[in-house]
């Protein structure tokens, strides 16, 4: 390819990074905002949470980029860029996936937990900063992962409005030079690079997260060789039991 369409591509790269960073963020929000009303004790809450992750669950990625696109200017009035409306429609369709990743990891936490933080007389919203996310954020890092990589891939939806990212770059250029196998193998090349980086960088924020509460892999030791008198001993339990 010619200097100017490698330029073009670049281009397409650096605008799915953007759209990937900015319906993160928001996927984020929605999801820990969603997720955390799904368990809250007052049913009007938990209620509206189950049908927003209900509803943007069950419809379709790109019907909702063509709707928020081209039917929300018609039914109030104002059009969206392309950027802001892939955003919108990203993040709102895929914080409700994440919304049931929070609601999943917040209700494993032992319920003990629970019960010593009632008793310790924090409120709700301390149980759930001090004792609940520290433990529940180590178990929500794998499912977020692979949503945040499945969020790259829902980036090439909005090539649809004609915004100009890794998809619609790629399809320019081959329309250009008519070889379709060359430039669409540098793109799969491309969203592998950016999904593999991505990984990564939650793999280490996983460990991170769960050296900070302690659930690090414990280091492996030699089992010690029982003593020939250890062998003619009875456990303490199994003695006090035999005394009952």
């Amino acid at each position: 390819m010619t200097p100017g369409l490698w330029e073009l591509v670049l281009g397409g790269v650096w605008t799915t990074v953007q759209l990937l960073l900015f319906s993160a963020l928001l996927a984020t929000a929605v999801s820990f905002a969603a997720g955390i009303a799904r368990t809250h004790r007052r049913w009007v809450v938990r209620f509206l949470a189950g049908l927003y992750t209900e509803v943007f669950r069950g419809t379709s990625a790109l019907v909702m980029i063509f709707w928020v696109f081209f039917v929300l200017p018609v039914a109030v009035g104002w059009q969206l860029v392309p950027m802001w409306a892939g955003t919108l429609a990203l993040g709102l369709t895929y914080g409700a996936y994440g919304a049931e990743i929070v609601r999943g990891a917040l209700a494993a936490v032992e319920p003990a937990q629970r019960e010593g933080g009632v008793a310790l007389g924090f409120t709700p919203w301390q149980r759930l900063r001090l004792i609940l996310l520290p433990q529940a954020l180590p178990e929500m890092i794998p499912p977020l992962s692979n949503l945040l990589v499945e969020l790259l891939k829902g980036t090439a939806l909005v090539s649809v409005m004609g915004m100009g990212d890794l998809t619609f770059s790629a399809n320019l250029v081959r329309l250009a030079l008519q070889q379709s196998a060359e430039i669409y193998t540098y793109v799969l090349l491309i969203y592998f690079a950016i999904a593999f980086l991505l990984t990564r960088l939650m793999r280490g924020l996983e460990r991170r997260l769960k050296a900070n509460v302690g659930k690090a892999a414990p280091r492996r030791t030699a089992a010690r060789r029982p003593r020939p008198a250890d062998a003619g001993t009875k456990p303490v339990d199994a003695a006090v039991g035999g005394m009952r």
